[in-house]
């Protein structure tokens, strides 16, 4: 189903409530003769303004599926999906995206590049200083002349993030944004998310598989997945919703935490009574 657009919103630096209503997501068989696949059922969820909420779930449980209608690119086959109480009807200004891939464009440089976020119509003197303040804040001041080519992967996440604030969103939707850098940039990145959020408090989702970044990351987890009491094709739902406790930043050897990873793990199906306690 291709989303309509919708009609633009101002740019906001507000952070603003999300709400999920019974939503559910199906396909077309790959024949007229065939079932649709169900991939997403009765997601029923509330997310707080300026709140993280982490989807964590087993490969192919539609986590992605769902940043999809909340972002605005895909639209849920039943249920509805509110910003601020207004439905989301296609692609929203209210809202941001960052994927996987920065997916920079590679003939521009870090500064342009960033300025694709604007909202259109942007003064360019007013659309200058938004950027020099992004950049600064992800760090990228010196990299702003440089070309995609010219710098790291975590430099070119920085500059996919700022692109994705610029144009001040009330949510934030991250689609695994660190899932293709090595160990320790994925720990940088992670702080500067923090300071990012502090600075620019967006209401965040975010994909992951990595639950120690959930943990360290969100105010609540969402575990996805399919009830095993379920009927086999009945699509995803929510298997359990975790609160984290503490403020941020967190210790990431703290022992609460702890627990609730071997918690969260087990509901991802994997043993946890051979790995070391972080």
């Amino acid at each position: 189903m291709v989303p309509v657009t919708s009609a633009p919103h101002p740019a906001t630096t507000a952070a603003l409530p999300v709400s999920l209503a019974g939503v559910g997501r199906s396909f077309a068989g790959a024949s007229p003769a065939d079932a649709r696949r169900v991939v997403l059922s009765d997601i029923n969820l509330e997310i707080a303004p300026g709140e993280i909420v982490a989807l964590l779930g087993p490969s192919g449980c539609g986590k992605s599926t769902l940043l999809r209608q909340i972002s605005g690119l895909d639209s849920p086959s039943v249920g509805a999906i509110r910003i601020n109480g207004q439905s989301l009807n296609g692609i929203d200004q209210r809202c941001a995206v960052a994927f996987q891939e920065p997916r920079l464009l590679p003939w521009r440089t870090i500064e342009r590049n960033v300025e694709l976020g604007l909202p259109r119509g942007t003064a360019r003197d007013v659309g200058r200083n938004r950027v020099a303040e992004l950049l600064e804040l992800v760090q990228l001041s010196d990299a702003a002349q440089l070309r995609p080519r010219q710098v790291s992967g975590g430099m070119a996440q920085r500059a996919s993030l700022a692109r994705a604030l610029a144009r001040g969103p009330g949510v934030l939707v991250l689609d695994e944004p660190f899932g293709a850098l090595d160990a320790l940039t994925r720990l940088t990145m992670q702080d500067l998310l923090l300071d990012i959020h502090a600075a620019e408090p967006a209401t965040i989702v975010l994909v992951t598989h990595d639950v120690d970044e959930a943990l360290y990351l969100a105010d609540r987890v969402v575990l996805l997945g399919q009830d095993p009491a379920a009927t086999p094709g009945s699509g995803s739902g929510i298997r359990s919703i975790v609160s984290v406790p503490g403020s941020r930043p967190r210790d990431r050897g703290d022992a609460e935490l702890a627990a609730l990873r071997v918690g969260l793990l087990d509901g991802l199906g994997v043993p946890t009574h051979h790995l070391p306690t972080p």
